[in-house]
């Protein structure tokens, strides 16, 4: 958990490659089954050059004066069984662009991270590798922004969501100060085998907050929004549709204009036009489903 710092900014970069100021945590799950990237920078749109990750795999944050390339080759050297470290090695050694103004962040499905900061990024920048995640920014208010998304990362190791344990470690680091130029960008980027939309996706999460005042804090809101949306319920906290519970049910989705002599296939109908499909099981409701449904809220 060596924490890296960078030269002084350096000028004579060539033109042409996009320059992303940025701090990002690449981290996978305890068990290593899901992986993932958050980002947030002073910079448009940064989830769409900074993260990628692949289910099985790996994850990694390109930035700086990003190669975009960095991503496709990260997760083929991974997906060889490659380690992080040298898959970053790898990257740098095969760039015949700017690497000293490069930065970049890998994380595989075992083992310690990696991240690289060019001698030429503009500083304050740096990075911190451990085992299961790689904490990287450069631009930034200081070495405080990556030492507290450390310290709320490893704090975090009882929380078994990734999304929003990368989200807490990325709201750190903007309370640290983050991007020294200011806010407008982040994103949220998270995978699993089997685990995105119906099944037929491993994307678990894929957020993006474009252009925002407060981007990390829209981003949080976002998680939260998908998270009744899409993710599965718990099987412990589901409750049986009978008795007093499936007769408030009935009658509810009856004043939604879903009466039905089958209250399960009600039940999914509404579901449906409400975007809650993901949470419909037969014979119960999820306990938001139920409260959704008492709100009366239509989306």
């Amino acid at each position: 958990m060596r924490l890296i710092d960078c030269r002084p900014e350096r000028a004579g970069v060539a033109s042409g490659y996009r320059l992303v100021m940025t701090f990002s945590i690449v981290a996978r799950s305890a068990d290593g089954t899901t992986l993932g990237v958050a980002v947030a920078s002073k910079f448009l749109g940064a989830g769409a050059a900074v993260p990628a990750a692949l289910a099985d795999v790996g994850a990694v944050a390109t930035q700086s004066y990003a190669n975009l390339a960095y991503r496709p080759q990260a997760l083929a050297l991974l997906s060889t069984g490659v380690a992080a470290a040298e898959t970053v090695r790898a990257l740098i050694a095969g760039d015949a662009g700017p690497v000293g103004h490069r930065q970049v962040g890998v994380v595989g499905t075992h083992g310690p991270g990696a991240t690289y900061t060019g001698d030429d990024c503009h500083e304050w920048a740096g990075g911190v590798a451990g085992d299961g995640y790689a904490i990287q920014g450069n631009m930034l208010a200081g070495p405080g922004v990556v030492a507290d998304m450390e310290t709320v990362w490893l704090a975090g190791a009882e929380q078994p969501r990734l999304p929003y344990r990368l989200v807490e470690a990325l709201r750190a680091g903007d309370l640290a100060g983050g991007d020294r130029r200011g806010r407008q960008s982040a994103a949220l980027l998270v995978v699993a085998k089997g685990m995105g939309y119906g099944g037929t996706s491993d994307v678990l999460v894929d957020l993006r907050v474009d252009d925002h005042p407060d981007p990390v804090t829209e981003l949080a809101r976002l998680l939260e929004l998908h998270t009744l949306y899409f993710e599965r319920p718990d099987p412990a906290t589901l409750i049986p549709l009978t008795g007093a519970v499936a007769d408030e049910v009935r009658t509810r989705l009856a004043q939604a204009g879903q009466a039905a002599a089958d209250l399960d296939e009600a039940l999914a109908s509404w579901a449906g036009i409400e975007n809650l499909e993901e949470r419909i099981v037969p014979g119960a409701i999820d306990p938001l489903v139920l409260a959704q449904l008492r709100s009366g809220q239509v989306v």
